[in-house]
């Protein structure tokens, strides 16, 4: 899907497969560009209200999910959209929990598990995935 979503450059990770994901902040101002058409939001506390069409998993700060099951599958679908619709994927910072959800998304995405933090770091932000109990998370999420 080549409609400008990652014209903006930050914060559009580009996974192996060529989908694009957004990760931000919600403490940040939405970027400028398009919006996104299918959102995710980890927090502790229900989400603001967005415009697009959203699913919140509850998600406190860094911590991990608060259903591991529900978080596969919400990433799942996610990660399925993201192959015709602009989605995104937010915490509050953009970066623990976000990072976790996008390293987890390359994990499905085919990128291995050993490899999955290193590869979000190196393609969205370097301090991608925060604590060590989320990059526990992700290594075991191939599993």
């Amino acid at each position: 899907m080549d409609d400008g979503w990652d014209q903006g450059g930050a914060g559009v990770l580009r996974l192996p497969s060529g989908r694009l994901v957004r990760g931000r902040g919600l403490r940040n101002p939405l970027p400028a560009g398009q919006l996104p058409t299918y959102g995710v939001y980890l927090l502790g506390k229900e989400p603001p209200e967005v415009s697009w069409e959203s699913r919140w998993l509850v998600w406190p700060d860094f911590r991990l999910p608060k259903d591991r099951v529900e978080a596969r599958s919400v990433l799942v679908q996610l990660l399925d959209r993201a192959t015709s619709e602009r989605v995104e994927v937010a915490c509050a910072s953009g970066r623990g929990r976000t990072g976790t959800a996008l390293a987890c998304l390359a994990v499905l995405d085919g990128v291995p598990a050993s490899r999955a933090v290193e590869f979000v770091r190196a393609n969205y932000d370097h301090h991608a995935v925060e604590t060590p109990w989320q990059k526990r998370f992700v290594r075991r999420f191939a599993g």
